[in-house]
């Protein structure tokens, strides 16, 4: 089955990750990218917690991950690779060659400094042009909460705000 989404989340492991998106998707792993819990077991141990045990979790940084992403591409299991944020996914989609196709923004929570797009993304302008930088790159990027919500492609989201 091979990675099923690539998906931007600022919460990583969670309810709406490891059920909403896993069942529908039938995950057998994840692949959580970010240097930071890479080299934080304490961390690490936390994340797990989260997940079933007939789930794998891979941590490991983006250049590990850049690294490895053929040997996930191949797994016969269904995945996700999963970062906190657009800055973590441009450096892995930059890394891969090309091999990454599809983006899913998932969740970008309220921070000083940004706006909302959608209920679940608020973004600053930094992280806008981050996003058209992974589109320019040929990538095509959607925001989608939920496998039964609509995706929202790039365009739309950035001309879009939301206040509620």
């Amino acid at each position: 089955m091979s990675i099923a989404l690539y998906r931007i989340d600022d919460r990583l492991i969670h309810g709406q990750v490891v059920v909403g998106w896993g069942q529908p998707l039938e995950l057998g792993f994840i692949v959580l990218v970010d240097d930071e819990v890479a080299a934080s077991e304490w961390e690490q141990e936390l994340y797990r917690m989260g997940v079933p045990p007939e789930m794998t979790v891979h941590f490991l940084s983006v250049d590990d991950a850049a690294d490895g992403l053929l040997a996930f591409q191949r797994d016969t299991r269904s995945g996700i690779v999963l970062t906190g944020d657009i800055e973590t996914m441009s450096r892995l989609v930059m890394r891969t060659d090309g091999s990454i196709r599809t983006v899913n923004v998932g969740g970008v929570h309220h921070a000083t400094g940004r706006t909302a797009r959608l209920r679940y993304v608020f973004l600053t302008p930094a992280e806008e042009v981050g996003l058209r930088a992974i589109e320019r790159l040929g990538v095509d990027v959607t925001a989608q909460d939920v496998p039964s919500a609509r995706p929202v492609g790039l365009d739309e989201l950035l001309n879009t705000t939301h206040d509620g």
